[in-house]
């Protein structure tokens, strides 16, 4: 009788938490200890074969991702040699000189027109763009990439390289003129056959349903135009189902000629800001129905735009999109036919006039209102200047004329073997420049 019973533990009745079968100091029962020290568990060794393994498979997976990451980046494909940056800029020619011949040439099918600055000549081919000595055309720099050139142009001090990828002219990389020394690039989305145009403060990438503008300092895209790839703000275009056949830029303006079956009975001339406050909500200055057919951008001023359509040019202003003049010209419809090469119009800009060439001669323009001044027939460009004369291409070499007048004063020969077509030209201090289809060729 007495206490209840508690549960069993082994075999032993319990009483209250206590055993009542063990006896003080039976040895059977442990004593509690103060200075019991556990032994510590050993560690794991890491040196079994499975370890070895493991950790073998890690490395060479690291390894093998490594390398299809530079095996497919970029930098693996692309070359840059830079040169010097240091650079003496060539001195104007104040004498026409009575001979020119060649000093060298370079294969250069990515630059439309010669592009030069400070005694420096860049050439474009293939993928790769090169700069050179103006006099020699030792090379100074190169940049390379394993894509194909779309276009190369100067801007601002720098050299502006567009390479293709895909089915866009999407990789914008910037060069120092003097070292080649990379600077801002960014990727962007412009049409195959894309020129870019330097409007003082920004650069805009021509084309047939959409262009961009980029800004000077970092290359940011300050306006898209056109048929956007990835619309985010809808119903942000002034019009759809437009096409674009020729631009000019000046500052704070870009001129270009629209055409939208759909909407207008001829050809459209639209005015646009090249910075609006929203890149995709473009600013319209103005934007005319013209009423001609035909029409293209040949030049435009802070506050005139000049138009060709066959036999005339058209002025309008520029802020209002109102017509100011038609003036006669001698220019036929085949020659306006199709796009310009870039969907740019052939034109040189000196310090007296505007020059636009036709397709078989050249037209002096009013740097003050467009309005054509005087005509050089049976020319193949539309020239350059030199000792402050101006050049024009023909046939058998060069045509020295009065700016003013259109005088011809002399006359250089120039020997350009089997090339018949156009001939873009510059000039860098006393060289000359000629841009002979794919080819560049220098003159002295």
């Amino acid at each position: 009788m007495g206490q209840p019973e508690q549960a069993e533990s082994n075999g032993q009745v319990v009483l209250d938490g206590e055993d009542v079968l063990a006896e003080s100091g039976d040895p059977r029962v442990e004593q509690p200890q103060d200075d019991v020290i556990a032994e510590p568990v050993p560690s794991r060794s890491w040196r079994t074969r499975g370890d070895f393994v493991g950790v073998a498979l890690v490395v060479v997976a690291v390894l093998v991702a490594s390398l299809v990451l530079w095996l497919t980046s970029d930098a693996r494909n692309t070359v840059s040699q830079t040169g010097p940056s240091e650079i003496t800029p060539l001195q104007p020619v104040t004498v026409m000189p009575p001979t020119l011949s060649e000093i060298w040439r370079a294969p250069s099918g990515a630059t439309p027109v010669p592009v030069n600055l400070d005694s420096v000549v860049v050439t474009g081919d293939g993928g790769e763009v090169v700069g050179r000595n103006a006099f020699t055309g030792d090379v100074r720099w190169r940049y390379a990439r394993d894509l194909p050139l779309c276009t190369v142009t100067t801007a601002w001090g720098r050299v502006f390289a567009v390479h293709r990828k895909d089915t866009n002219c999407s990789e914008v990389t910037t060069l120092e003129t003097a070292s080649g020394k990379r600077g801002p690039q960014r990727n962007g989305d412009a049409e195959l056959g894309t020129r870019l145009l330097n409007e003082g403060s920004h650069v805009l990438t021509t084309g047939g349903t959409y262009v961009e503008v980029y800004r000077r300092d970092d290359l940011v895209r300050s306006l898209e135009y056109g048929t956007l790839r990835a619309i985010v703000n809808p119903n942000k275009q002034p019009r759809t189902g437009c096409t674009y056949h020729s631009f000019a830029v000046t500052g704070g303006k870009v001129a270009m000629i629209e055409r939208c079956p759909s909407l207008d009975p001829s050809d459209r001339l639209t005015i646009l800001k090249p910075n609006p406050e929203k890149s995709d909500e473009p600013q319209v200055i103005s934007s005319t129905v013209t009423g001609e057919t035909g029409a293209r951008v040949i030049a435009v001023t802070a506050n005139r735009v000049a138009l060709a359509a066959p036999g005339r040019i058209v002025v309008f202003d520029s802020e209002t999109g109102s017509s100011v003049g038609t003036y006669p010209v001698d220019v036929s419809a085949d020659e306006l036919a199709g796009d310009p090469p870039g969907r740019v119009a052939s034109t040189f800009t000196s310090t007296a006039n505007i020059y636009w060439f036709t397709g078989s001669k050249t037209v002096a323009l009013s740097l003050a209102d467009l309005n054509p001044l005087w005509t050089a027939n049976g020319t193949l460009g539309a020239g350059t200047t030199l000792a402050g004369r101006l050049l024009l291409p023909v046939d058998d070499g060069l045509k020295v004329l009065d700016q003013v007048t259109g005088e011809e004063v002399a006359a250089i020969p120039v020997d350009r073997g089997d090339h018949t077509g156009p001939v873009e030209m510059a000039t860098e201090g006393p060289v000359v420049l000629e841009q002979r289809g794919g080819t560049l060729v220098a003159l002295r």
